[in-house]
């Protein structure tokens, strides 16, 4: 609101001005606290405060919410990424293993074995055990061992055998082919001959 305040000695320049704005009707909004009294303007102010403290604390916790659930989901995702390229990496090594069943199985015929050009037989084993390296680097290992109690999460029983003594009943007597894990995961389990003692 702007307020003139008019001299008796004014110019005739202010005396016009004056008559131009006689001429104008203006027109005041009631603001919503004309007519109260000052005590009961700041209760209303304190009043309004009070609100707006609790609307912007609300908002912020809104926030605070939505922001600790984004962070969460991230976390979520991250994660879920993680297992799906840890998946990924261990079907791709399940992959390889019917090309460890070659190695194996050319390692197996001694005397073929034997006859195999000396450097070249020197050069497989290496390559064969790079491999071997690589999978250990990755966490997996290999199901092989023998005599030891048969466990059905990590063997599979292809054929009970005779055996002679009592404590090697239910034994691993001959792996017929490995097994590999990664940790607990059992990646393929190892094909075995199992011990079965009768009395």
């Amino acid at each position: 609101m702007v307020i003139y305040i008019l001299h008796k000695n004014m110019s005739k320049k202010d005396t016009e001005k004056k008559e131009q704005l006689d001429d104008i009707d203006i027109e005041f909004e009631e603001t919503e606290y004309e007519g109260v009294s000052q005590k009961d303007k700041n209760k209303k102010l304190r009043d309004e405060l009070t609100e707006a403290k609790k609307q912007s604390q609300e908002y912020l916790t809104g926030w605070q919410k939505e922001r600790a659930s984004f962070a969460n989901y991230k976390s979520d995702e991250e994660k879920k990424r993680k297992e799906r390229i840890e998946g990924l990496k261990l079907n791709l090594i399940a992959d390889f293993f019917p090309v460890l069943d070659s190695f194996d199985m050319a390692f197996s015929n001694k005397e073929a074995w034997e006859k195999v050009d000396p450097a070249w037989r020197t050069g497989v084993e290496y390559i064969y055990t790079q491999f071997m390296n690589t999978l250990d680097s990755y966490g997996v290992s290999v199901i092989d061992q023998t005599d030891v109690p048969f466990d059905p999460n990590i063997h599979e029983p292809v054929e009970r055998v005779r055996v002679d003594t009592e404590d090697q009943h239910d034994t691993i007597v001959k792996v017929i082919q490995k097994g590999y894990r990664a940790g607990d995961i059992v990646l393929r389990p190892a094909k075995v001959n199992v011990g079965n003692y009768e009395n």
